[in-house]
Formats: C-alpha cells, structure tokens, sequence
C-alpha cells in the first residue's frame, strides 16, 4: 500500500513539474514574441533596449515561478506522504497565494453567473416547431 502512494505521489509531482516547465516555456516564447514585435515597429533605439530589457525581466519571473513550483509539489509529495493531507496540492504556478488570473490580480470572473441561454440557430436549437434539429 505504502509503495503504490509513493509511486503515485511521484507521478502526481512529476506531472505537475512537467506542467510548471511548460507554462514557463510558454511565457519565455510569448516574452520573446512580444519583444521582437516591439523591437520591429520601433526605430528608437532606447525602445528596443527597453524591450529586451522586459524581455529579460519575464524570462527571470518565469524561471522564478517554476523554481518556486518545483519546490512548492516537492513539499506538497513529502507532505501527502507523511499523511497530513488526504490530496496534496500540486500546482503548476507556485505556491497557492499567487494569483494566476489572466485578468490580473482583483480582477471579477468573465460572465454575469447566469446559465448559458440556449442557441437560438444551429445543431443545438430547438426548431421553431418544437421538433428539434435532424441530429437527434
């Protein structure tokens, strides 16, 4: 029993690792596309080395953020297999008081809350009839 928590605490670290190095990947790609863009439609050299500059700075913040991931699931494994937790946290980001939102930080959730109206047109609509579509 104990052996098979084990291998499964690692897979669970080991797969949240591989997804803290892919995020980190990602946004070293998206800060080295943003920073050829800004270099190409500026002529101002000042611009451009500002541009590497926070290039650089993105690159630094997401090799921080998957160093503190990293160290965050191999906490999180030593944790669940001493039996503190019933589910060990594993995280892709870092340790969970970081925000993660794309809208940044504060930001509300896209959305009112409500449910989704239902489509009006298309393979989910209900026909004017009350029938339905030809694909049910």
């Amino acid at each position: 029993m104990q052996a098979t928590k084990k291998a499964v605490e690692n897979a669970k670290e080991t797969a949240a690792n591989i997804g803290a190095s892919a995020k980190s990947g990602l946004e070293k790609t998206k800060a080295t596309v943003t920073e050829k863009a800004e270099k190409i439609s500026t002529h101002d050299p000042i611009q451009k080395e500002m541009a590497t500059h926070k290039k650089e700075e993105k690159i630094q913040q997401a090799d921080m953020e998957k160093h503190e991931a990293r160290e965050h699931n191999a906490a999180a494994k030593i944790s669940a297999m001493a039996g503190h937790m019933d589910r060990a946290p594993y995280s892709t980001t870092g340790p969970a008081t970081k925000s993660t939102d794309v809208n940044g930080p504060g930001s509300e959730p896209a959305g009112d809350g409500q449910p989704m109206a239902r489509p009006t047109t298309g393979m989910g609509a209900t026909a004017a009839h009350g029938k339905g579509s030809n694909f049910n």
